[in-house]
């Protein structure tokens, strides 16, 4: 005599996806952390410098995201996260591929991938209102992307260091905030 197979509940599956991919979470957040406390550090980067630290972060997210999308564990759905990957992945490559870019078209280069990414994060947050606590720290980090973009799009003139301090200050309240979210999903998953 078999035992009736019951199906898994949603939030079984929510909280299974959470807890296999909260420290994809953590690693997206340190690299923006990472990449934001370097700017910091090294103010007087060189324009060259700054496109090839921008596009090792743009690569490494676009990993991250991708491979959470595969695993099927995050805070959007599959294809939202591959989507992003794909989007940050293509910014990293374009990045090394053309060093010699212009101060301007990296800065709407940067804007652009933030203010799509941004909103990538605020649909996640959306999304997930009714499965995590405190889900507003996700949507935050996505206006902070989105108002970061909108702020070098608009007004791509900005000085050169003011530019370095305003994405640097982006990437680590970004990252902290990923962080933060990180450890949330991962004690929502343990509950």
């Amino acid at each position: 005599m078999s035992t009736p197979h019951v199906a898994p509940s949603l939030e079984g599956l929510v909280r299974s996806a959470l807890h296999r991919s909260w420290w994809l979470l953590l690693l997206r957040g340190i690299a923006a952390v990472a990449f934001g406390v370097l700017t910091f550090v090294w103010p007087q980067i060189s324009l060259l410098t700054l496109i090839l630290v921008y596009g090792i972060y743009a690569v490494a997210d676009g990993v991250l995201a991708l491979i959470a999308a595969v695993r099927g564990g995050g805070f959007a759905p599959r294809w939202w996260l591959a989507l992003g990957g794909v989007v940050s992945i293509l910014a990293g490559v374009l990045a090394f591929a053309l060093p010699g870019l212009t101060a301007l078209v990296l800065v709407y280069l940067i804007g652009f991938w933030s203010i799509m990414r941004g909103v990538l994060e605020i649909i996640g947050a959306v999304r997930l209102r009714k499965e995590i606590a405190n889900e507003w720290s996700l949507g935050a980090a996505g206006v902070l992307s989105v108002i970061l973009g909108l702020i070098l799009v608009f007004m791509p003139g900005a000085g050169a260091m003011g530019l370095l301090w305003l994405i640097a200050a982006w990437a680590v309240l970004f990252g902290l905030l990923l962080i933060w979210v990180a450890f949330r999903v991962r004690k929502l998953a343990k509950a």
